[in-house]
């Protein structure tokens, strides 16, 4: 899997997301895809942020990407 990693878009920044991390069989988010976002207010963020990188699980999956956002 790769890591492949972007700014967060407009959208996400007017709405106080400061991560995100989406598991995808492309190099850019689908609609299908499930995005997770961690917000500048949630607790635990700093760990939330830590196990969204952390993709060695899906290694053996049919996911090629993780896109992360930040």
């Amino acid at each position: 899997m790769k890591k492949l990693y972007k700014k967060l878009t407009k959208d996400q920044k007017e709405r106080g997301v400061i991560f995100s991390s989406c598991l995808s069989t492309h190099s850019t988010e689908l609609e299908d895809d499930t995005i997770h976002e961690v917000m500048k207010e949630d607790r635990g963020k700093i760990l939330t942020i830590k196990r969204l990188k952390d993709d060695k699980f899906f290694r053996d999956s049919h996911f090629k990407f993780n896109i992360i956002r930040s």
